[in-house]
């Protein structure tokens, strides 16, 4: 494979110079050039899709407990910019069907199904279906149980299983779940893995590169794509630039 057929997709957006999931970050990632987002969803307590990682709004806002615990109107009432930049008060925590309508025709997007809400897969692709979104989007989780969900509910939609490591069992289970797409931790691939990998038919995708050297070993090793939270970089290696 051609180094410059990796796939560049920016995590929670260009997280490392704007604050993550939030509409300046994805904005700053297309305005690099980039077409591949990655976003995390999750539910309010009032049922409305809403794109943050973390369980609760504690680490990327200036309120405190459980997204789960929170109505939409207390979630858009939140700060979600000011804790990683001054210049960012008032970034709003976004409704994921907010970004479907934002982004439709501008960027294929990765969707991390963050939370354990019974229904959460099955309401997020409904969302996509309803927008049109359902060649333009890759649905992905590290919990098999939601993939298991989004392959009988929308088996038309790609997902990709995210591993902390990977060995024949998870291979033959993806096999048998109909995943064509393994996303392994960074730090656990070698260009032996991704051959493997690719021989057996799968798209390799990593995450958790964590700085510019392992990004540079991703590209080596042959990986399909990977998420950056600096984007921006990895164009640049690509371009050889």
């Amino acid at each position: 494979m051609n180094a410059h057929d990796c796939l560049v997709i920016a995590h929670r957006g260009a997280s490392s110079y704007a604050p993550e999931n939030t509409c300046a970050a994805f904005d700053l990632a297309l305005a690099m050039g980039v077409r591949h987002l990655e976003l995390d969803v999750q539910m309010s307590r009032d049922g409305h899709l809403v794109v943050i990682h973390d369980d609760n709004v504690d680490r990327t806002s200036n309120g405190s407990g459980a997204v789960t615990a929170h109505t939409l109107a207390g979630l858009h009432a939140l700060d979600a910019g000011a804790w990683f930049d001054a210049k960012f008060a008032g970034e709003r925590i976004p409704t994921f069907e907010s970004l479907l309508d934002r982004y439709k025709g501008r960027a294929h997007l990765h969707v991390e199904i963050k939370g354990k809400t019974a229904g959460l897969a099955e309401r997020t692709a409904d969302a996509i279906r309803k927008h049109g979104w359902a060649q333009d989007v890759t649905m992905t989780s590290f919990q098999k149980s939601k993939l298991e969900e989004l392959r009988a509910y929308a088996p038309a939609l790609p997902v990709g299983w995210l591993l902390q490591n990977i060995d024949d069992a998870v291979v033959s289970e993806a096999r048998t779940l109909g995943i064509a797409q393994l996303c392994p931790r960074a730090d656990t691939i070698t260009p032996q893995l991704v051959e493997r990998l690719r021989t057996e038919g799968f798209n390799v995708r990593a995450w958790g590169v964590a700085n510019e050297d392992l990004m540079r070993r991703m590209v080596a090793s042959g990986v399909n794509g990977m998420t950056v939270n600096f984007p921006d970089k990895l164009i640049a290696l690509l371009r050889g630039t």
